[in-house]
């Protein structure tokens, strides 16, 4: 083998490598300082968290069109959950990070009617098209979802329920795994389930 030969394929897997590592999505960490972010929503407001500091918040990564998301937004359920945490303090900021062209994907119209048909309560819908706040958090799939105590603290981050399923037949019976975490800051006591299993569809970056 050539010098030369063997030098180029040396940076061809260097730079191999780091393409990977530079496209790779963010792993955040419980009880550390969660990332930071900036995205508009439909009403054209930036949203950052270092503007949120002092509050909770609460993330969750959404895209209309998959069974998943239907199963907690056509029983009602995430609703039900958005105003609870809402009622308590929180904010709540739904995330659409589905790119042009794939499920999930709408504009700032799109998605204040889907907010008002559903009767939906978040504090806030940001469009994340660039997915930069997506991969930030390493979100994974809708629902996934992030708790952010007032400190800026990552505290939670995972699935909304233990049941895995499109079924809304399966939400009674469910371990809901956010209003479990609320419980428990409310109470001073550490998340039993700081990280779980998120499920759902893949977020469409």
């Amino acid at each position: 083998m050539s010098l030369s030969f063997a030098f180029r394929a040396l940076f061809a897997s260097i730079l191999g490598t780091l393409v990977i590592a530079c496209s790779a999505q963010a792993t955040p960490k419980i009880g550390s300082p969660a990332p930071d972010f900036t995205a508009t929503d439909t009403s054209g407001k930036m949203w950052s968290l270092a503007a949120l500091a002092g509050n909770k918040v609460i993330l969750e990564w959404t895209n209309h069109d998959c069974p998943y998301v239907k199963k907690h937004y056509g029983s009602g359920n995430m609703q039900a959950l958005q105003k609870e945490a809402t009622a308590k303090g929180y904010l709540w900021l739904s995330v659409i990070s589905s790119a042009p062209g794939k499920q999930g994907h709408v504009d700032a119209k799109q998605a204040d009617a889907l907010t008002a048909s559903r009767d939906a309560a978040p504090s806030a819908v940001l469009l994340d098209t660039t997915a930069t706040m997506g991969r930030a958090y390493g979100a994974k799939t809708t629902p996934h979802m992030f708790i952010i105590d007032e400190q800026g603290i990552l505290v939670y981050m995972g699935g909304i329920d233990d049941k895995p399923s499109s079924n809304q037949a399966d939400i009674p019976g469910a371990r809901n795994y956010v209003r479990q975490a609320m419980a428990d800051l409310a109470a001073g006591k550490p998340i039993l389930a700081p990280v779980t299993r998120p499920y759902g569809c893949s977020v469409k970056y």
